[in-house]
């Protein structure tokens, strides 16, 4: 397992998952842009062998929607054309092209079969044959701006880990002899949310060692939160220690067969309404394929005739089994058809990300599977005025590379999309995939347009396992000039101009009035929401639309914020959670603190400064006398007894080194230790444990590395110290690297940690979830990152595509390991008043032209004569300029919520 690349996705499915991963096999059929979308996250999620089979040749429409085409694969088979550069995505995946037919010997020779964009008697051949052999299978496909996908994993399908959340997990504080045993837990009892009937384990208990190696046991929770089970009466006394864990409980899935599901498809929705509709795709995509088994082609795009000939076809069909008469929604069905014929590079994206996730359910037995059935739309996407759809003549293709968009849009959203100039702050996971948006919708091709793609990162091995623009030639490049130019491949029209400075308060000399009033809006892909917050600044400053996105393993969400339209941008204040917040001491300066706090950095700072190592060895005998201060001394120097007053008395430890984390902790802070005197460490176990063996035998571990004395004589002595610490080489600072495994930097943490835990008898925390939280890693797959990015390609249509209401936008928010997707409209901007004036966030204060120059002082009076307002503001002194009007700017700052929305900083 490469665990560097795959770090953050390990995150989200676990070893074990991962390990069923890449021993897997997948066939996929079908390489649209739907297929291309699959099989590039099921590549970077590191599936063992991947097999493309698609007979087709590629032709123009293609080129809308799969990025792995281009204008000289014209001709070519799509397989084979796709399958080298899907090949340069992840070298440990076995891609392989069948050319022949598909058959039932074929089939049983993977674990997970998937048809996408397929004609029914395809799929109706290749489903059942699956099911009959216990091959998971999968059916995707889209039509125009509708898509539904079907999976079949078998009649007995066990998921052996159902949710993405943690087992619950809580340290002992007691537990009781009896019947029941009463196990009473440690802390805040509601933050733990066992439950009755909840299977647990226990482990690391000291005196009641019976329940370490007991089956799961099942719990009844009391009213105080301690948790009653079996029978403890013969057991050993409790003494300490110990930790209670939930087992999760696996569970089975039962499917039917595509040939019976197509008749008695089970939807699951939040209202009748969104039942009725998912009712109504379903029979739309029935006749949908009759059709082109009549005529051999889909309907002609915004062809009347051809989509009255599909309502007739509608209206033919007997009603689906199970389900309560229904009329039919013609308008509905109407639209489908006469869009129909197009693909889309948002929805190959959404769709294709939402399959390849439930191949790696098939495949890992991690996460609910869906009930079968998945239908998605987003028609709302179509002008609101009838009078402004395409006409048929606006959709002929153009044997271009945009035709299967224009057979849904016509030529007038593309040359919209031509002229765009957007700014993409991010060149990330997200960042990526909306570049392959962009470069796919033709978006900012012509002269007057581009994409400016801003980004101060530079690419790290992790990032290869989803940021598909990227390869590790590019580790260590700017990833703004990598992903441009990769785009700039993808497209050879998109103009796309890298910019690797930050955008933030110290750059507004180039992110300035003049960049943004070239720019007609902004995508956001950031990992943090003070940048958030300060981009949204921006757009709503310059009234901009804002796209934004953001995902955290299976999660994910997907905004948009447009100008005088919807509300703006209001995320969270801060990116730490509460309990997952690594702990951050601001040291300012000696003199800021007072004179206890003082002489205990002094103690610390002679603990380091009293002697200078020379050797390997005299590192090694530091680390060992500070692993005893820290672990074992509970007596402070001077005698005063650490668990006095407010301090917990805590368990001392006992230097053993054959005790791994024992170990860990000295051979990590030997290493640091070393390095940061200009020292070269060591990384041999063996020679360490021969040499702690020595130390400890002749007892050679210094007992004093802090100071006792205070006063005066203790700082004469710290500058008699740094006055010789100025003659010899200086000190090395050792800088926090999370990503490179071989550094010490995170396995002294995670020693520290777990002993400290032992210390005090609480939870111990593993290996990753340390380095998760000292290193603020979010957890990331590919999947979430494909999804996210298609929805907001949706709000791009409409941004671009001219005035909308605000209630045809959609803020989506997504779960895809549990199944939930939930699409809303955006609120409209909240209005706000004082006296006579009413304005939103949005809107700008005019000022009014008369006075020889706009100064403040004549704004200030203006206000206070026309509108009866007193005014008091504080200026800062070193802001800049920030208000609408033209010429110079400043920052304003006033307690009153009406000045705050007329003034922008």
């Amino acid at each position: 397992m490469d665990e560097e690349l795959y770090s953050r996705q390990l995150y989200v499915l676990g070893l074990p998952a991962m390990q069923r991963i890449q021993e897997a096999k997948v066939l996929l059929c079908g390489l649209q842009g739907l297929g291309a979308e699959v099989a590039k996250n099921l590549v970077l999620t590191g599936v063992g062998s991947l097999t493309l089979h698609d007979p087709h040749p590629t032709c123009w429409a293609d080129l809308a929607a799969q990025c792995f085409l281009s204008e000289e694969s014209l001709g070519r088979n799509r397989a084979e054309a796709s399958q080298a550069q899907l090949a340069q995505l992840n070298e440990a995946v076995q891609i392989s092209v069948h050319s022949g037919d598909i058959t039932e010997d074929l089939l049983q020779g993977f674990q997970v079969v998937v048809l996408t964009d397929s004609k029914l008697e395809d799929q109706l051949k290749v489903g059942p044959l699956c099911h009959k052999h216990g091959v998971r299978f999968l059916m995707a496909e889209t039509r125009g701006l509708v898509g539904r996908l079907f999976c079949d994993f078998g009649e007995d399908f066990t998921v052996l880990d159902p949710t993405e959340v943690e087992p619950m997990t809580a340290a002992i504080q007691d537990i009781s002899q009896g019947f029941p045993g009463i196990v009473t837990l440690r802390g805040d009892t509601k933050r733990h949310s066992f439950h009755d009937g909840d299977l647990v384990i226990f482990s690391d208990i000291e005196g009641m060692v019976e329940l370490n190696s007991c089956s799961p046991q099942s719990v009844r929770v009391q009213k105080d939160g301690s948790l009653e089970i079996g029978d403890t009466t013969t057991f050993s006394r409790y003494l300490r220690g110990g930790v209670v864990t939930e087992v999760k409980r696996p569970k089975t899935v039962r499917h039917k067969p595509l040939d019976i599901a197509l008749l008695q498809p089970h939807v699951v929705a939040q209202n009748t309404q969104e039942v009725q509709r998912a009712h109504c795709l379903h029979q739309a995509f029935h006749v949908l394929h009759k059709f082109q088994q009549l005529h051999g082609r889909l309907p002609k795009p915004w062809d009347p005739d051809d989509a009255e000939t599909v309502v007739e076809l509608a209206q033919d069909l007997e009603p689906l089994k199970g389900t309560e008469e229904e009329s039919l929604d013609e308008a509905l069905l109407r639209t489908i058809a006469l869009s129909s014929a197009g693909t889309l590079s948002p929805m190959a994206a959404i769709m294709g990300g939402v399959a390849a996730q439930e191949v790696l359910k098939a495949i890992s037995r991690k996460f609910m599977p869906l009930d079968q059935w998945l239908y998605f739309d987003a028609l709302e996407c179509l002008p609101e005025d009838e009078t402004l759809l395409p006409s048929p003549e606006d959709c002929q293709p153009r044997n271009c590379r945009y035709d299967g968009q224009i057979a849904v849009f016509g030529t007038d959203l593309q040359e919209k999309l031509s002229d765009q100039h957007y700014l993409l702050v991010g060149a990330g996971a997200i960042g990526c995939e909306m570049l392959k948006v962009f470069a796919l919708v033709g978006l900012g091709v012509r002269a007057n347009g581009g994409v400016t793609v801003a980004d101060m990162d530079y690419i790290e091995r992790s990032n290869l396992s989803r940021q598909f623009l990227f390869r590790p030639k590019d580790v260590r490049r700017p990833k703004a000039e990598v992903a441009a130019a990769a785009a700039h491949r993808l497209n050879p029209d998109l103009r796309a101009t890298p910019y690797t400075c930050p955008l933030d308060p110290t750059t507004e000399d180039i992110y300035d009035d003049s960049f943004f009033s070239r720019v007609n809006g902004v995508v956001a892909a950031l990992d943090s929401f003070q940048a958030r917050h300060y981009v949204a600044a921006r757009c709503t400053h310059y009234l901009k639309p804002l796209l934004e996105a953001g995902t955290q393993g299976t999660w994910g969400s997907a905004s948009v914020f447009v100008p005088y339209v919807t509300e703006a941008y209001r995320g969270p204040a801060s990116d730490a959670a509460s309990e997952d917040a690594p702990y951050q001491q601001t040291c300012t300066s000696l003199s800021a603190t007072d004179r206890t706090e003082t002489l205990a950095l002094l103690q610390q700072v002679m603990g380091v400064l009293r002697t200078r190592p020379q050797t390997w060895q005299d590192c090694v005998v530091w680390a060992l006398g500070h692993w005893q201060l820290c672990f074992h001394d509970k007596v402070l120097e001077g005698g005063t007894q650490f668990s006095s007053g407010s301090n917990k008395c805590p368990h001392p430890l006992q230097f053993d080194p054959n005790h791994d984390m024992h170990f860990l902790y000295v051979l990590a802070a030997a290493n640091l230790y070393a390095r940061m005197h200009g020292l070269p460490g060591s990384q041999s176990q063996p020679a360490l444990r021969e040499l702690l063996t020595r130390l400890l035998e002749s007892d050679s571990r210094p007992q004093n590395l802090f100071s006792a004395e205070h006063g005066q004589e203790q700082l004469k002595e710290l500058q008699e110290t740094l006055d010789d610490w100025r003659k010899g080489p200086p000190l090395k600072p050792v800088l926090f690297v999370k990503d490179d495994d071989s550094n010490f930097h995170v396995d002294f943490v995670v020693a520290a940690t777990d002993l400290r835990c032992q210390n005090y008898g609480i939870l111990p925390v593993n290996h990753a979830r340390i380095k998760q939280i000292v290193g603020r890693i979010i957890p990331a797959i590919a999947t979430s990152t494909a999804v996210v990015a298609g929805l907001l390609g949706l709000e791009l249509y409409k941004v671009v595509s001219g005035l909308r209401s605000h209630g045809t936008f959609r803020h989506s928010y997504l779960h895809l390991a549990e199944n939930h997707f939930i699409r809303s409209a955006p609120s409209a901007p909240a209005v706000q008043s004082f006296r006579d004036l009413k304005w939103t966030c949005w809107d700008r204060l005019k000022v009014p032209a008369v006075q020889p120059e706009r100064t403040l002082k004549s704004l200030l009076a203006h206000l206070q004569e026309e509108h009866g307002l007193k005014v008091e503001m504080l200026l800062h002194h070193q802001a800049r300029w920030s208000t609408a009007c033209s010429g110079p700017r400043i920052n304003l700052r006033d307690s009153s919520d009406y000045l705050q929305n007329w003034f922008s900083t």
